[in-house]
């Protein structure tokens, strides 16, 4: 295996969340030197000690973020963390981050696409490959982050909330289809919230104001037609959090198809809450 100074260094465009600081371990674990540029305002500057090189961009710093992968040495990169998707759409944000000409480009040009996530994130990726930088899925570095079928917690869903996850599957893989969400709420086999531009955790806790802790069921899926470079579903801690905040009593998600970030602390947060994981 070669040295980590001389391997091919692998870039990281990093959001909010855990999951940068996930991949980033794993590289280092592997000895892939990691270049990584942080989206101000999402990523966390404690990243730039889990990686060899560390910048930051803008919202509207496409041309930046190309320039320094090519300066780097990054001919591969990796795309991990949360992004708002309203901070994505509003056209003042991108704006008042003083645009670099790239980005106003790549926004005028693809005015006329719809902007549904996975048009959106292909449409960035398309941008990198005109210059060689080839998008990868964090899961081919991570697989062992996918989770694993099964009960994850103490507690199992009960007969009920069994009867709910089955009712409420199919449209959550319905509303992944039309790339609208990839989660649902469910109640007593009613369908309580359906997430879309708000993201999972908003959805969860306009589930909850609507059951007003009575307790729900939330089931996320991945896509039928999901593309593993991006928008892989990905739940951790803040999404215990956010269920037992909003009285849920279940998780149920699709293995082999989901991230489980900081897996154990995760189960025992939902064992701790009485919170069903379940993965199927």
């Amino acid at each position: 295996m070669q040295s980590s100074t001389t391997r091919e260094p692998i870039g990281l465009l990093a959001a909010w969340g855990r999951f940068p600081f996930a991949v980033a371990q794993k590289a280092r674990t592997c000895g892939i030197p990691v270049v990584a540029i942080g989206l101000r305002g999402s990523a966390s500057g404690e990243l730039r000690n889990y990686v060899d090189q560390f910048y930051w961009t803008r919202m509207g710093g496409m041309g930046r973020t190309i320039r320094l992968f090519l300066q780097t040495g990054v001919r591969r990169f990796m795309m991990a963390g949360k992004v708002q998707k309203m901070d994505v759409l509003n056209p003042w944000t991108w704006m008042s981050t003083i645009p670099d000409l790239r980005t106003i480009r790549f926004y005028f040009n693809r005015m006329r696409r719809d902007n549904r996530d996975d048009t959106l994130l292909l449409s960035v990726i398309e941008e990198f490959a005109k210059e060689g930088i080839r998008c990868e899925s964090p899961t081919d570095l991570c697989p062992e982050l996918l989770v694993r079928e099964g009960t994850l917690t103490k507690r199992g869903p009960t007969p009920q909330e069994e009867g709910d996850i089955l009712f409420g599957w199919e449209m959550a893989k319905e509303m992944g289809r039309l790339d609208i969400g990839q989660s649902v709420m469910v109640r007593n086999k009613a369908v309580i919230a359906v997430e879309a531009i708000e993201g999972t955790d908003q959805a969860i806790l306009r589930a909850g104001s609507l059951c007003r802790g009575t307790g729900f069921v939330v089931i996320k899926v991945a896509k039928p037609q999901q593309d593993m470079r991006f928008d892989v579903p990905t739940v951790g801690t803040q999404t215990i959090e956010m269920i037992h905040q909003a009285g849920g009593r279940v998780l149920a998600i699709e293995a082999e198809k989901t991230i489980l970030l900081d897996e154990t602390e995760t189960i025992r947060l939902a064992d701790r809450y009485g919170i069903a994981i379940v993965a199927r």
